[in-house]
């Protein structure tokens, strides 16, 4: 075990050692007013202490990712932890904090806004699409899991769970955030952590034979671990979700000063429950009952059912199964509610009106229904490539708020750079993109790569000749805050 305790050791260590200097790096104010005050509507904007925030977001963004991403990385062996880890620390959490501090400072903007403005407005439409079409496919397959997992639990048939968890989504998607998100959430935090903390105690408790680290690719089909385990392994590690998430959030941070906490920190949580599933299938799974096995006979819920209740009884195994039941359902409900607010932002709906919510939501609820009779496994595929090419986007925009203001970037560019290649060669190499050889996928992966970045390049050299302004002027500021001579956030940058 000593593989896994210095792992879950190493996301702790670093969320307090490189999580404070990601924070120090981009500076946050603490007498800066954020959106829940400035732009406050009680419906999207509100402000929300920091306890709440925090465990609405890391329901927000801990799905079914965290859980079926790592149990389908545990075939690639111990070397998953490595990823979990370095990715996570260095990549994730840093990719969730720039992410909502960034929409802190533009009016709890979203991505396709973000990506507007700092990528130029051709990435704006571009990322409106992978946005939509990202999180129509999470609402789906946090559908589909969840009501598996509870159909095999009760006697009810899934349909009828699937409709029900779809009149929830609708609900929540469309009431005030401090409704019902902001009022159930701490209660099914607290069953998400007693999942996570129940398995991970149970290993440690029942000496499980988790294995120790090794690079070696030990996937049954010599899956190469180059591009398909970071694609594989997202939620736990990178995951672009995530970025559709985070401008909920940032519309309810009452302080940026509680950012780390809330963005950095809660991404950090997601990776020890990562950890805590992965080795919980490569030490439950072995011998004559392989994790390949089970996987090919009942998916990853299969998987779940059968570690949960083997750590911890028929009564524990059973709470530990609704935590995970929960992650798919509070992360799908807030993927409907991102989609809502996007496509309003992004053709302008006020949705203040009720009627106009429903007519934006209603849509998108029958699509996704009819996704539902979708294979799961190549619906995860077509998820796995849109979750990260949409963290690759929200990469570079990071990257372009912090050469804009004069801040070391390489904390974005490197990870993004890396990513960016991931991607490429997936889409060249996977069945569900051309189905190249790995060879040439490598080839054509590093020019899509090179061409991405003389973009960028071009899109600095083009901004370093104006005046531009990174963060949006701070308004409205009450009297527990100090009022801001409106000029901030102006970078001048030369070249």
């Amino acid at each position: 075990m000593i593989t896994f305790i210095v792992s879950i050791l190493l996301l702790i260590v670093g969320y307090f050692t490189y999580g404070k200097f990601v924070e120090r790096v981009f500076v946050a104010d603490r007498k800066r007013q954020t959106p829940a005050f400035s732009m406050r509507d009680n419906i999207d904007y509100v402000p929300m202490n920091t306890t709440r925030n925090s465990l609405i977001q890391l329901l927000n963004i801990a799905g079914v990712g965290p859980i079926f991403g790592p149990i389908l990385g545990a075939l690639y062996g111990p070397v998953a932890f490595v990823w979990i880890v370095i990715g996570c620390i260095f990549a994730g959490a840093v990719h969730d904090y720039l992410t909502g501090m960034i929409s802190i400072r533009n009016h709890g903007a979203h991505l396709p806004q973000l990506a507007g403005k700092f990528l130029g407005k051709a990435m704006k439409h571009v990322v409106n699409g992978f946005a939509i079409l990202l999180l129509l496919l999470v609402g789906t397959v946090f559908v589909t899991s969840p009501a598996a997992l509870l159909s095999n639990m009760t006697s009810l048939s899934l349909t009828l769970i699937i409709v029900a968890i779809f009149i929830y989504y609708l609900i929540a998607t469309l009431l005030p955030i401090d409704k019902v998100i902001g009022r159930i959430y701490p209660y099914f935090g607290a069953l998400l952590l007693f999942s996570a903390a129940g398995i991970g105690i149970g290993m440690i408790v029942t000496g499980a034979p988790i294995p120790e680290l090794s690079f070696e690719n030990m996937h049954p089909d010599n899956a190469p671990l180059f591009p398909l385990l970071f694609l594989t392994i997202s939620c736990g590690a990178l995951s672009g979700f995530h970025a559709t998430q985070t401008p909920i959030i940032s519309r309810t941070t009452k302080n940026e000063t509680n950012g780390r906490k809330i963005f950095y920190g809660m991404m950090i949580t997601e990776g020890i429950i990562a950890m805590i599933w992965a080795a919980a299938a490569m030490s439950l799974f072995y011998g004559d009952q392989s994790l390949s096995a089970v996987l090919a006979t009942g998916g990853p819920a299969a998987v779940v059912s059968e570690v949960s209740i083997t750590m911890l009884g028929a009564i524990g195994g059973t709470l530990a199964v609704l935590g995970v039941i929960v992650l798919p359902i509070t992360s799908g409900d807030t993927a409907f509610r991102s989609a809502r607010m996007i496509i309003a932002d992004y053709i302008k709906i006020d949705q203040k009106p009720i009627i106009k919510r429903i007519m934006v939501a209603l849509p998108l609820f029958v699509v996704s229904y009819a996704l539902t009779h979708m294979d799961f496994t190549l619906l995860w595929r077509y998820f796995s490539w849109a979750n990260q090419t949409t963290a690759v986007i929200a990469l570079w925009v990071g990257t372009m708020y912090l050469v804009l203001s004069r801040k070391p970037h390489w904390i974005t560019s490197i990870p993004a750079t890396f990513m960016t290649m991931a991607t490429f060669t997936y889409l060249a190499y996977a069945p569900i993109g051309f189905g190249l050889p790995m060879h040439l996928s490598y080839v054509v992966a590093a020019l899509g790569t090179l061409v991405c970045i003389a973009l960028f390049m071009k899109r600095v050299r083009r901004l370093s000749r104006t005046t531009f302004a990174v963060d949006e002027p701070a308004e409205h500021f009450n009297t527990n805050h100090t009022a801001s001579t409106g000029n901030e956030g102006l970078a001048t940058v030369s070249k």
